[in-house]
C-alpha cells in the first residue's frame, strides 16, 4: 500500500511564504502524476496544481506566478513553494498522487495540511 504523507503547512500572514513537501512511501509503485488540490471550508477540493514524471507542470490560473511546484523523482517527492500568499489561499491542501501500484493504476490522496493565511 502507499502512503503520501504532506508537511511543511501552517499560519502566515499575508504576502508571506510557505513550502509544502509530499512523500510517497510504500513498495512496488510507480508514480506518473503527482500534484496538489486544495479545500476551503465549504468549497469543493479544487486543482492547485500538477507535474509529471517528466517534469511538465500545470496550475490553477488563481495561483500561477505565486506557486511553484516541483518533484524530485528518485525521493518520489512534490513539492510546491507558494509565495505572496493570500487570505484566499486558506484550505486544506491535500497531495495527490496518479500511480501504479499492485492493484492497477489510480490516484492516492494525503491527509491534507491546513494552510491559515491573515490578513
Amino acid at each position: 500500500q502507499v502512503q503520501l504523507v504532506e508537511s511543511g503547512g501552517g499560519l502566515v500572514q499575508a504576502g508571506e511564504s510557505l513550502k509544502l513537501s509530499c512523500a510517497a512511501s510504500g513498495s512496488g509503485f510507480s508514480i506518473n502524476v503527482m500534484g496538489w488540490y486544495r479545500q476551503a471550508p465549504g468549497k469543493q477540493r479544487d486543482l492547485v496544481a500538477t507535474i509529471t514524471s517528466g517534469g511538465s507542470a500545470n496550475y490553477a490560473g488563481s495561483v500561477k506566478g505565486r506557486f511553484t511546484i516541483s518533484r524530485d523523482n528518485a525521493k518520489n517527492t512534490v513539492y510546491l513553494q507558494m509565495d505572496n500568499l493570500k487570505p484566499e489561499d486558506t484550505a486544506v491542501y491535500y497531495c495527490y498522487a496518479y500511480l501504479r501500484s499492485q492493484g492497477g493504476w489510480g490516484a492516492n490522496w494525503g491527509q491534507g495540511t491546513q494552510v491559515t493565511v491573515s490578513s
